[in-house]
């Protein structure tokens, strides 16, 4: 019978009643998907126990995106043989010794699974002294087993690499996504880590390019600065609150500085990073009524809170955590960001007591005594008529000895030259003293001859175009009038020029004539050499400028190439780019296609003169759904003659 449900039925009662423990390799390798998602997992794993073994200086090595290798390095205690092997044991850790230091954790790691996860889905090789020892030694772990120990000369602390992550997992490398998105995933995690140690320098590096050479930062705002940019951090004023419940600190950006996309958004509690909607509510809401809607801060906030009133043991990966009462964290944040906002009315101001600025001196009331003021004197020129005398003063006019500046003979000179010539005399003054210039007749009908063929073609009949505000174009049309919304228009156009584009890898660029710099930030450096082939097919011309920074050295026809427009574009761009394209090709082309075209019509110029707006007509008519958006929203409206009687 069609449309029934299928009967599932349960396995043979027999069959799994053999209740047995696993072996404990896999045991790790089901742990290991919970700690070890992906390179960037392991990462984000051994720079945290680099920071608690107490280096200051930490190095992070990647080869193809983490696939190949990954390896820390770190200047810290290290440790012993005994304890290089046992720290890959699951749950060997030297943070916990009773159930109450659960609830007094100041460190990253402290339940020791991490290692034993990562050895469970890598070959990992730990070298590895301390300070006090001569030699130092090497362990070999693959697949969960120890494979040897031996003696080494290695400098003080520990030195990890893991190569080839889930060799033995294929169906887990399989789902891995492409370098560049990996690798945007390890950048994440290094800045969540370098973000909370200013005082620890760090370096990465990517198949043998340093991406990061940080070191240690005189304070906080100098490590955000040099981590995330001091495009950023011009913008971020700082906050900070001392109370009863938590210690706050850190930064938040201007408002003027809010932005569509998300990113620069940072939490941290005593140390540690950690994701909560909740508090983002509590920020976006002290920033209401100052950003439009959809706009997003920048914000990096530092928590101090009693350990024991938070806890962070709540998820494998730690960047979930639960407060005692989120409430007062909650209104305890909101008050200190609101009151902050403010305080500061973010308004450029001038400067009264910068040293070296000219005094102004204050005016006595006996001032007028010595410096008497008198009212100027109007003079007006009773007998002056512009249509007599070719525009000149009469004789008997008080104004007749001077034009201008000129005295008379000059006047009676240009006056016969205009006289002559049949035309005009054009005067300017300049610092050698007084100038003119005589135009004749036939340069006086040249230029009413050039005046009216600025609309000789635009106004021609037929053709007559009307724009209203730079938004709607008013056309004739057979039964009336015909009023298209211009940005709808250019959506629709670009829609079909960019779905043609992805289809045939088309190009329909135009060089801006000023290339324009745009520091975007190593996360968002991976989004476009991802989708750098895809880019092109599109019409934009982007090039990378060092680890961080782009260049537009054009855009697709029919977007502003203009500065303030191209950065405007590039953050609408990278939500685009953000977006997980994973579904079908036509409906990805179609998604991607409709984003563009939007973001397009955001971005272009707007019509300013008949010529632009009869193209846009022409073009609009030629495309294959002229009256809607792709979204169903109108473009063109029709006015009948009947409907215009009306008014009258």
């Amino acid at each position: 019978m069609t449309g029934r449900m299928p009967v599932h039925t349960c396995p043979e009662p027999d069959k799994y009643m053999d209740i047995r423990i696993l072996p404990s390799n896999i045991a790790n390798m089901i742990a290991a998907g919970e700690v070890v998602q992906r390179p960037a997992s392991v990462v984000k794993e051994l720079m945290e126990n680099a920071v608690d073994a107490g280096a200051d200086q930490v190095t992070v090595v990647i080869q193809d995106a983490g696939r190949t290798l990954i390896q820390v390095i770190d200047n810290g205690c290290g440790m012993t043989p005994d304890q290089a092997v046992l720290c890959f044991e699951r749950h060997a850790t030297s943070k916990l010794q009773t159930a109450e230091d659960l609830s007094n954790i100041l460190t990253f790691g402290f339940r020791g699974e991490a290692l034993a996860s990562i050895a469970a889905v890598a070959e990992v090789t730990l070298k590895t002294r301390q300070e006090d020892s001569e030699l130092g030694c090497q362990v070999d772990f693959a697949d969960s087993q120890h494979l040897s120990t031996t003696e080494i000369s290695t400098p003080r602390g520990s030195n990890f690499s893991v190569r080839n992550l889930f060799y033995n997992v294929p169906a887990r490398r399989k789902f891995l996504k492409s370098d560049n998105v990996e690798f945007k995933h390890i950048v994440t995690e290094f800045m969540r880590v370098a973000l909370t140690r200013p005082d620890i320098g760090f370096t990465l590096t990517h198949n043998s390019k340093d991406v990061y050479v940080l070191k240690p930062a005189m304070s906080l705002k100098y490590r955000v600065r040099d981590v995330i940019g001091a495009n950023v951090t011009d913008d971020l004023v700082d906050i900070g609150a001392d109370t009863s419940v938590a210690l706050i600190s850190g930064f938040v950006g201007r408002p003027d500085a809010a932005r569509k996309m998300l990113g620069n958004q940072y939490f941290f509690v005593n140390g540690r990073f950690f994701k909560s909607p909740y508090l983002h509510k509590a920020v976006m809401k002290a920033y209401e009524n100052m950003i439009p809607d959809g706009y997003t801060p920048s914000y990096f906030i530092y928590m101090t809170i009693d350990p024991q009133a938070v806890d962070v043991n709540i998820h494998p990966t730690k960047t979930e955590i639960k407060f005692e009462d989120d409430s007062i964290i909650f209104q305890t944040l909101f008050a200190c960001i609101r009151e902050v906002l403010g305080r500061n009315s973010f308004g450029e101001s001038i400067d009264f007591d910068r040293e070296g600025m000219p005094e102004i001196p204050a005016l006595g009331s006996n001032f007028d005594e010595f410096r008497p003021v008198t009212e100027p004197q109007l003079e007006i020129d009773d007998t002056y008529n512009p249509f007599d005398n070719d525009g000149f003063p009469s004789v008997s006019s008080p104004f007749a000895n001077t034009i201008g500046g000129l005295d008379k003979e000059a006047e009676a000179t240009h006056a016969a030259a205009a006289r002559t010539y049949g035309g005009g005399v054009s005067y300017s003054q300049q610092s050698s003293g007084p100038s003119f210039g005589v135009y004749g007749a036939e340069a006086f009908i040249q230029k009413r001859d050039d005046y009216g063929k600025l609309f000789e073609d635009k106004l021609s009949p037929g053709k007559a175009v009307l724009m209203v505000h730079g938004k709607y174009i008013v056309s004739t049309s057979r039964s009336g009038l015909m009023i298209i919304n211009a940005p709808r228009a250019m959506e629709r156009i670009l829609y079909d020029r960019f779905t043609e584009a992805l289809s045939k890898n088309a190009h329909l660029t135009q060089t801006a004539l000023f290339p324009v710099t745009v520091q975007v930030g190593v996360e968002n450096m991976c989004l476009f050499q991802e989708h750098a082939q895809m880019l092109a097919s599109l019409g934009f011309d982007i090039a990378p400028f060092g680890p961080d920074t782009i260049v537009v050295n054009g855009v697709p026809e029919g977007y502003s190439a203009e500065a303030g427009k191209v950065h405007a574009m590039i953050s609408d761009l990278l939500l685009v780019l953000a977006e997980d394209h994973s579904a079908l090709p036509e409906m990805m082309v179609s998604n991607m296609a409709s984003r563009l075209a939007k973001l397009g019509a955001l971005s272009s110029d707007p019509v300013t003169n008949p010529a632009e707006a009869q193209r846009l007509i022409d073009s609009l008519l030629a495309c294959e759904n002229p009256e809607y958006t792709i979204s169903g929203r109108r473009v063109i409206a029709l006015v009948s003659v009947e409907d215009i009687d009306k008014k009258f």
